[in-house]
């Protein structure tokens, strides 16, 4: 048995399933979500707070730490985990999803792809090796293979020739992970299946991973734009051409009805801002769908956030103040709705992980869209 890297699956109930990624830094439950620290932070929030939620691993960003403050200098300070005093699993982007939303700002070639920094308008080449070296300097504990992630909604002959490309630059990823021998040895690389809406090509994406030999896998290429009937559509069936005995992730998802969708499909792993950054924005989501606390309606609502949470914010806030620090600008109020956002998310997982192992996940998902959406 691996201390490095060691999925248990514990119960399934359907495609829905529930297990333990086990690694040097600690137990991950699945589903999981990851919270997103894209600049070695979780947004508005204490990295023992974020562990509080319930999270157990968070998400960091590749492209972003190599811009600021540098992989280099995180890796001479004694890596990312030291440097934002997060002593759990971290997984680690692979710079990827940048090669499709900073699109304006790169050249894309066989080598890699040729950055002009948002920031200061330098130029950085990003390719897998570099992609795989970063993420070593930083330490991360789950490595992504590094890809090109395309619109959903670009030409079939486009998306095909970017499928092919991330393919080969997996076998390159996996290649440069496995030379840093030492990080290696206590790391995971995660390979991304790619080919947006179309079965076929998800299914040569899968076969070419499998090929070349991954710790886990991600669905990639979703939430893009493709709309939330379309995404499931690809859940579907491209879980299923991934191998069982290993943890499936879906990449940058999503809304929490996204989530349980997903889970019932057969995902393990997500991430997303959206928890955090609406919190910032002012919305909270509650068991019985989101809020937009800067609504006039709550200007006199002595009432919890959410009468079912049992967060710090349910417990010793109202939505009165809550409304009222948004409405005024005060940063208590990114910070609290953050803090309950995360902590709802965390509760999510931990009322599915518990509908699966009891083999009550299809009850469970019924009384989830009927308070949160409304739906019968």
């Amino acid at each position: 048995m691996s201390e490095r890297f060691f999925f248990t699956l514990h119960a399934t109930c359907g495609k829905a399933r529930t297990g333990t990624i086990r690694m040097l830094r600690g137990e991950i439950r699945t589903p999981a979500f990851m919270p997103v620290g894209t600049a070695a932070t979780v947004k508005a929030m204490k990295p023992e707070a974020v562990r509080a939620t319930g999270a157990d691993i968070i998400l960091g960003n590749t492209y972003h730490l190599m811009l600021r403050p540098g992989a280099e200098r995180v890796a001479r300070l004694g890596g990312l985990h030291r440097f934002m005093n997060w002593p759990r699993p971290i997984l680690t982007d692979s710079g990827g999803y940048q090669v499709m939303s900073l699109s304006a700002l790169r050249k894309l070639s066989e080598e890699g792809v040729e950055f002009k920094s948002h920031l200061d308008g330098s130029r950085h080449l990003l390719t897998p090796e570099r992609s795989m070296e970063i993420q070593r300097l930083l330490g991360a504990d789950i490595v992504m293979a590094f890809d090109e992630c395309p619109r959903a909604d670009r030409p079939r002959d486009e998306i095909a020739a970017s499928m092919e490309l991330s393919m080969r630059w997996a076998r390159r990823s996996r290649d440069g992970f496995d030379a840093g021998a030492e990080h290696a040895a206590r790391a995971a690389l995660f390979g991304i299946q790619q080919g947006a809406l179309h079965e076929d090509l998800r299914r040569i994406s899968a076969e070419r991973l499998i090929d070349i030999g991954f710790d886990g896998y991600a669905v990639g290429g979703l939430a893009v734009g493709e709309g939330q009937e379309a995404m499931f559509g690809v859940l579907d069936y491209a879980p299923d051409m991934l191998p069982a005995d290993k943890p499936r992730y879906l990449m940058g998802v999503g809304k929490p009805d996204d989530l349980v969708g997903a889970v019932e499909r057969g995902i393990d792993m997500f991430d997303c801002v959206l928890p955090t950054r609406s919190g910032r924005n002012g919305q909270a989501f509650t068991w019985n769908g989101p809020l937009n606390l800067r609504n006039a309606r709550y200007a006199e609502d002595s009432g919890p956030l959410d009468p079912r949470c049992t967060c710090p914010v349910c417990r010793d806030y109202s939505r009165a103040y809550l409304h009222h620090l948004v409405k005024s600008g005060e940063m208590l109020g990114a910070m609290l709705l953050t803090e309950h956002n995360l902590s709802f998310y965390q509760a999510l997982m931990e009322g599915m992980r518990g509908a699966i192992a009891s083999g009550t996940f299809p009850d469970f998902a019924a009384r989830f869209r009927r308070d949160y959406l409304g739906r019968s």
